[in-house]
C-alpha cells in the first residue's frame, strides 16, 4: 500500500508540473539531473501595464504615442497612454508611482510639486526630453546665411546685416508686447549693437507673428525674428538658428528688465524639460529605465514631426507610426544594450 500511495503521489506531481520533455527523462521516467530546463527570464516591463502620461500639447502627445509603440514592439510591454496634466501628473507620480512615465515634463513650471516628489524619492529624471536645453532664440531665413551650412553668430550681426540693406533697417520680428521676450529682445538688440540696422516689430499676437514671418519668407525679404522650439514653423520653412553665445545669468537679469542701462549679450535661459520616471521603474524595470535614459530627441526632429502633424488629415497616431517606421536611425540608439546608464 505504501508503495502504491508513493507511486500515485509521484504521478500527481508529474501531472501538476506538466509533461517532462523526453530528452530530460531516463527509461524509468526520472529526470536526468545532468540537464535541467532553463528558467524563463522576467519580462522587461513586468506583469503590469506600463502607463505613459500624454500631456495636452502636440509635442508631448507625439512623444507619448511614439514611446508606447516602441516599448510594445521592441520590449514587449503592455504600454498604455493616459491623459496627463503637468502638476497633476507629477503629484500622482510622487504619491502613487502612477503613471510610470511622463515623457515631456517642464519641471520649472511645477517646481514645488516636482521637488516634493523628488524629496520623497518617488520620481526621478531619466534624461532630458530634448538633446538641447535652450528653447528660445533668434533665427534668420536660410537664404540669408549660406543655405544653413553653419550657424552665424549673433555677435557677427553688424557685419552680416550691414551690406544687406544699406541705409535701410531690416525688420526684426519680435514677440507680442505683453510677452517677457519682447523686453529681452529689445535689450539684446542693443547688446549686439544693431539698433540702427533693424526695425523691431512687435506683433499683436502669435497668429500675426506667424503671418509676418511667412509673408517675409514669401517675399524673400532679409529679416530676423525671435521664436521658440519645439515648433512646426521652424521645420515648415527653411531657417537658421543664430548662435547666441553662452548663457550669462547676471546679464540675463538685466536683459529682462525694462531699465537695463548697460545690456550685455547672453543666450536665453535654459529650461529643464525631462523624461520623468516613477522611481519604481529604475528599481523594478531597469531595461525600461535604460531605454528612457537614452531617449533624448533632437529639437529639429520634433520640429519635423510637428510640421507633419500640421498637414491636413494628420493624426498623432499616424505621425508616431511614421516615426517608428522611418526613423530607426534615431530610436534604435534608445534600445542599445537595454541597461540603464
Amino acid at each position: 500500500m505504501g508503495f502504491r500511495r508513493a507511486a500515485m503521489a509521484a504521478s500527481m506531481l508529474v501531472l501538476l508540473a506538466g509533461p517532462v520533455p523526453a530528452q530530460f527523462t531516463t527509461l524509468d521516467g526520472a529526470q536526468d539531473g545532468a540537464a535541467s530546463p532553463a528558467i524563463a527570464a522576467p519580462a522587461p516591463c513586468g506583469d503590469q501595464p506600463l502607463v505613459i502620461a500624454r500631456m495636452n500639447w502636440p509635442s508631448a502627445v507625439l512623444l507619448a504615442e511614439i514611446h508606447a509603440r516602441l516599448l510594445a514592439a521592441e520590449l514587449g510591454c503592455d504600454a498604455r497612454v493616459t491623459p496627463g496634466d503637468p502638476a497633476a501628473t507629477a503629484s500622482s507620480m510622487g504619491s502613487t508611482g502612477q503613471p510610470a512615465v511622463a515623457p515631456e515634463l517642464w519641471v520649472n513650471r511645477i517646481a514645488d510639486v516636482w521637488n516634493g516628489a523628488m524629496e520623497a524619492q518617488m520620481v526621478r529624471s531619466a534624461a532630458p526630453t530634448y538633446a538641447e536645453t535652450t528653447f528660445e532664440g533668434w533665427f534668420m531665413p536660410a537664404y540669408m546665411g549660406g543655405n544653413g551650412a553653419a550657424a552665424p553668430a549673433a555677435a557677427a550681426l553688424p557685419e552680416i546685416l550691414g551690406p544687406l540693406s544699406p541705409g535701410t533697417p531690416i525688420r526684426f520680428i519680435s514677440c507680442p508686447l505683453d510677452w517677457a521676450c519682447s523686453v529681452i529682445n529689445r535689450n539684446l538688440v542693443r547688446a549686439h549693437g544693431i539698433e540702427r540696422l533693424v526695425e523691431i516689430v512687435e506683433p499683436a499676437n502669435r497668429f500675426e507673428m506667424d503671418r509676418m514671418i511667412a509673408e517675409a519668407v514669401n517675399r524673400r525679404e532679409p529679416f530676423l525674428f525671435y521664436y521658440w522650439q519645439p515648433n512646426a514653423v521652424l521645420a515648415q520653412l527653411d531657417f537658421i538658428a543664430l548662435d547666441m553665445g553662452a548663457y550669462d545669468e547676471s546679464a540675463m537679469k538685466c536683459l529682462a528688465g525694462r531699465t537695463c542701462s548697460t545690456p550685455a549679450a547672453s543666450t536665453f535661459a535654459p529650461d529643464l524639460v525631462v523624461i520623468a520616471l516613477a522611481e519604481r521603474v529604475f528599481i523594478d524595470l531597469p531595461q525600461v529605465a535604460g531605454y528612457f535614459q537614452r531617449a533624448s530627441l533632437p529639437l529639429v526632429e520634433m520640429n519635423r514631426l510637428l510640421a507633419q502633424l500640421n498637414q491636413p488629415g494628420a493624426t498623432p497616431e499616424a505621425v508616431a507610426d511614421g516615426f517608428v517606421a522611418e526613423r530607426g536611425e534615431i530610436w534604435r540608439a534608445w534600445l542599445d544594450n537595454g541597461l540603464p546608464q
